[in-house]
C-alpha cells in the first residue's frame, strides 16, 4: 500500500474545508461557475507508427505527455499503458482523491490508501469478429483497502466510503453514463456521401 500524500513540498497542504468551501459558497452564488471543462490531447507523436503513441493530459500548463501504446490482446505490444490502462487509471485516481479529501473534512486520518482498478473486455467485438459481442468493457471493479487510524469510528469510516462513492466523478459517470459527442475535421479531403 502507498502512504498519503507525497506532494507537501509543492503545495501547503491546506486543510480540505479552507480550500472548499469559498468554492460551495461562490458555486451557491453563481452556478455558471462550477461549470468546468476537463480534457487530454494525443500529440500525433509518430504517425508512422499504429503501435504507439503520446497524450497530453489536462491543459498545456501541465506540460506533461504521457506514452500509450496497444494491446496485445488486439495486435500491439504492450509495452506502454493502453487506453484501457488509462481510463483505469482515471478512475482510481478520481476515487482516491476523493476519499482522501472527504476523509480529511471528516477528521479521518488514513495511514494507508490504495485503489485498485481492473476492465474486463472481449476484444471480439472491436476486431469485428463477433457482430453481436459489444465494443466496450463489460465490467470494471473496484477495490479499495484502507487503513484509518487506530481508534478511529467504523461509521465514519463508512461515511467516508459511502461520501467518495456517491462524489466520484469518474466512478458515477461510468455507472451512469455519458453523451459523447464526435466530431472530425479532415483536411485536404472530401468526406461528404455522394448523393
Amino acid at each position: 500500500m502507498t502512504q498519503v500524500s507525497e506532494h507537501e513540498t509543492e503545495h501547503a497542504p491546506d486543510d480540505v474545508v479552507t480550500r472548499q468551501e469559498p468554492l460551495r459558497e461562490q458555486y451557491q452564488e453563481a452556478p455558471e461557475a462550477a461549470l468546468v471543462t476537463d480534457r487530454a490531447t494525443t500529440t500525433g507523436y509518430d504517425l508512422s507508427d499504429p503501435w504507439h503513441g503520446e497524450v497530453e493530459p489536462g491543459s498545456e500548463e501541465h506540460g506533461e505527455t504521457w506514452p500509450f501504446g496497444v494491446h496485445r490482446a488486439v495486435g500491439g505490444f504492450h509495452d506502454a499503458p493502453v487506453p484501457g490502462d488509462i481510463l483505469c487509471a482515471a478512475l482510481a485516481t478520481c476515487l482516491d482523491s476523493t476519499i482522501r479529501l472527504i476523509a480529511d473534512r471528516l477528521g479521518v486520518t488514513l495511514e494507508a490508501l490504495e485503489v485498485e482498478v481492473t476492465a474486463d473486455v472481449d476484444v471480439r467485438g472491436t476486431l469485428v469478429v463477433r457482430r453481436d459481442v459489444p465494443v466496450r468493457f463489460q465490467s470494471m471493479q473496484c477495490h479499495v483497502d484502507i487503513e484509518p487510524a487506530e481508534g478511529t469510528d467504523p461509521k465514519l469510516v463508512r461515511k467516508l466510503l459511502k461520501g467518495a462513492e456517491y462524489s466520484c466523478v469518474n466512478l458515477q459517470t461510468l455507472r451512469n453514463g455519458v453523451s459523447v459527442e464526435t466530431s472530425v475535421d479532415v483536411e485536404g479531403a472530401d468526406t461528404t456521401d455522394p448523393a
